[in-house]
């Protein structure tokens, strides 16, 4: 007789801990019903980046002294600077300015060492593409100006920081 009392007795402790659980994953779930959802419909609103996001590179190629210093601090050796030494101004004169961004891992080094500050990250973050060759930019397509997502006036903007409540 005890043996089935004590079965009984560890069935019903089972039972009463398995309905605290489920009891604790429902005030969980009930908990979330006041939250305000946190999904972005994308092509019509886009976040605002922060301050220190690295998106694509921005060129300048009037400041560009082509000393290679982006190149000797990337990890991977993206860049590809093209020049020729100018004897006559002892110089060394710009070519081309070429960055495969379907290689690069957006470290920020070629900003950060550049001696003239020719090279900018800026916010734009819709580099894709259904060919790889087109990742591939010169000097012309890094010196494009970079578009804001503020400036877009179809575009409803929203700000990446969680709104505070005042009370």
């Amino acid at each position: 007789m005890f043996p089935m009392l004590t079965e009984l007795m560890n069935y019903s402790q089972q039972t009463i801990r398995a309905a605290r659980y489920v009891g604790q994953g429902f005030t969980i779930t009930l908990s979330h019903v006041n939250r305000l959802p946190i999904t972005i419909q994308y092509p019509y609103e886009k976040l605002i980046t922060s301050d220190r996001f690295r998106g694509r590179i921005h060129f300048e190629f009037d400041k560009c002294i082509a000393c290679e210093v982006c190149v000797r601090v990337c990890p991977i050796d993206l860049p590809v600077v093209d020049w020729k030494f100018e004897s006559n101004i002892r110089k060394k004169r710009l070519f081309n300015y070429s960055i495969d961004f379907g290689i690069c891992i957006f470290c920020g080094n070629c900003v950060e060492y550049c001696p003239t500050n020719c090279l900018s990250m800026t916010e734009e973050y819709e580099l894709s593409t259904y060919d790889r060759h087109e990742l591939n930019h010169n000097q012309i397509a890094l010196g494009r100006l970079p578009t804001s997502v503020i400036d877009d006036y179809t575009i409803r903007t929203i700000s990446n920081s969680p709104q505070i409540k005042k009370i």
